[in-house]
């Protein structure tokens, strides 16, 4: 029997609500943000809306390391112009630039630059489990 290939797409496993803030919000707004909606990254999003920057967890653990202000505004820790992905990418291409970018978190974006979803290791993850599952 044939093997058929399956294209799967970053659109097929992204997570659509993206959370963004602007690039003066203040580290302890983001932090509660993602407390909160209990998530591992804030797209950083400029005047236009376009993305700016993302923030994880790993950059607040960093903020509250050097001992940085809780007023301090996001833009100081985020990281800048963020390797990006459009929806309809092939999922590996998705998948190997964040293996080599050591990334967690790909935003998602539209021809305009503009954050339309979040790609994180864990939802490869939950896919990869899925598909063993089915696999067995």
């Amino acid at each position: 029997m044939p093997k058929r290939a399956i294209p799967l797409r970053v659109s097929d496993v992204m997570v659509r609500e993206v959370v963004t803030a602007g690039k003066n919000t203040p580290l302890r707004e983001v932090a509660n943000t993602m407390y909160e909606k209990r998530i591992g990254s804030v797209v950083i999003t400029d005047e236009s809306g376009r993305v700016a920057g993302i923030v994880t967890e790993r950059d607040v653990v960093y903020a509250c390391a050097r001992g940085m202000s809780p007023d301090s505004p996001i833009w100081m820790i985020m990281t800048e112009s963020p390797i990006t992905i459009e929806p309809e990418a092939p999922l590996l291409e998705a998948v190997e630039k964040m293996r080599n970018l050591n990334a967690r978190h790909l935003p998602v974006v539209d021809k305009e630059g503009r954050p339309i979803g979040i790609l994180s290791m864990r939802d490869v993850l939950d896919l990869a489990s899925l598909l063993i599952k089915i696999r067995e």
